[in-house]
């Protein structure tokens, strides 16, 4: 047996999934369940326990597959209806909050993707990506315009460059609640609203 003609694999195992975790801020729960079921199985006490043979490389091989299979069935926790239901009417109640740039909470006001953070994370305590930018990167959970549900985040051209750069809680009905600009409070608005609509760029699905 040769131990040590394994410890550049071993080195090479620990710093991928160091740098795999490292940018995972914003990364969505079934990245993270991902890099935990892999980390699991990247253990110096795993790749120690039958050092040297070709059945730990074999058995290393399909946990891993194993894990990223199972990680990938399970993208997070799927909610209720009532669940989404609730972030909704939380969010009517927060009606006519004042906008505030960066804010996240009812006593600082809010800005359009701070009111998201905070329904989310208050009622169904899920961490959503802190800004506008961040939270289009999700791709995986891109919805349609047609096949939009209640508790969707609708995405919006609202600063005239171009670019998405706003945000806001879809209820149903065509309407979306948001936090407009400065100067203004949280309100309902409507999708059939020529400036929305012509705005309006994509939207994500952080319920299920």
């Amino acid at each position: 047996m040769r131990p040590l003609c394994w410890f550049p694999l071993y080195l090479l195992c620990t710093l991928g999934a160091t740098n795999a975790l490292a940018d995972d801020f914003d990364a969505p729960d079934w990245r993270r369940y991902e890099h935990a079921s892999i980390d699991r199985t990247l253990t110096p006490a795993g790749l120690t326990a039958r050092t040297g043979t070709a059945w730990q490389v074999t058995q290393l091989g399909r946990r891993y597959r194993s894990a990223v299979a199972t990680s990938r069935n399970f993208p997070g926790p799927a909610y209720s209806r009532a669940e989404t239901s609730r972030i909704i009417a939380r969010a009517h109640e927060l009606i006519g909050t004042p906008y505030r740039w960066g804010g996240q909470s009812e006593e600082d006001g809010f800005d359009c993707s701070g009111l998201l953070v905070y329904l989310y994370r208050s009622i169904a305590n899920r961490k959503l990506p802190r800004t506008t930018h961040s939270m289009i990167a999700q791709r995986h959970n891109a919805v349609s315009r047609d096949a939009l549900q209640p508790g969707d985040a609708v995405f919006f051209n609202h600063n005239g460059e171009g670019s998405t750069s706003h945000v806001g809680l879809y209820i149903g009905d065509d309407r979306f609640i948001h936090a407009p600009s400065t100067g203004k409070s949280i309100r309902i608005d409507s999708l059939d609203n020529s400036y929305w609509k012509r705005s309006y760029t994509t939207a994500r699905r952080f319920s299920g």
